[in-house]
C-alpha cells in the first residue's frame, strides 16, 4: 500500500497550520511557500479537508485556512481518509463492495483484514498533535547543528 502525494501533503498542510495554530488563519500561498507545494496542488487538499470538517477556510484580509479543532483532536487516520479515501488494502474490504464470490473460501481474506486493523489502528493512534512535535523537535535539532 502507497500513500500517495495528497495524502503526504495533506498531513504537511495539516502540520503547518497546527505549527502556526496560534497566528490565527494562513493563506495557501504562504503554506505554498513553506512547504513546497503549489498553490494549485493547496487548494485541491485544502478543499477535501474543508469538506471533511478538518479546516475552515476564513475570508478576508487576513484569511486563510485555520484548523477547526484543537489538535488533539485530529488523528493521522482522519486526514489520510479525507485526503486519501479508506485506506483498505484490497477493494473487496471497501463498504458496500460487491460480495467476492470466494469470500467464504479466501484463504488470504483474514491476512487483508488483519493488514487493514493493524493500519487503522496505529494511524488511529497518532495525533497531529504528536506530528506537531515532533516536527519542532526535527526543527529543532537541525538548528542546533
Amino acid at each position: 500500500m502507497k500513500i500517495s502525494t495528497k495524502g503526504r501533503y495533506a498531513l504537511r498542510l495539516m502540520i503547518c497550520l497546527g505549527t502556526h495554530a496560534e497566528e490565527g488563519s494562513m493563506p495557501l500561498k504562504r503554506i505554498s511557500v513553506e512547504e513546497g507545494i503549489t498553490v494549485k496542488y493547496l487548494e485541491q487538499i485544502s478543499s477535501k479537508l474543508s469538506k471533511a470538517g478538518l479546516i475552515e477556510s476564513v475570508r478576508g484580509a487576513h484569511g486563510g485556512y485555520r484548523l477547526s479543532r484543537d489538535m488533539d483532536d485530529y488523528t493521522v487516520r482522519e486526514i489520510l481518509e479525507a485526503s486519501e479515501g479508506l485506506m483498505v488494502p484490497v477493494a473487496c474490504l471497501e463498504p458496500g463492495a460487491d460480495m467476492c464470490p470466494r469470500r467464504g473460501k479466501c484463504s488470504t481474506i483474514k491476512f487483508w483484514e488483519g493488514m487493514y486493523n493493524a493500519i487503522a489502528e496505529y494511524t488511529g493512534s497518532i495525533t497531529l498533535k504528536d506530528l506537531v512535535t515532533d516536527h519542532e523537535e526535527c526543527l529543532a535539532a537541525v538548528d542546533g547543528f
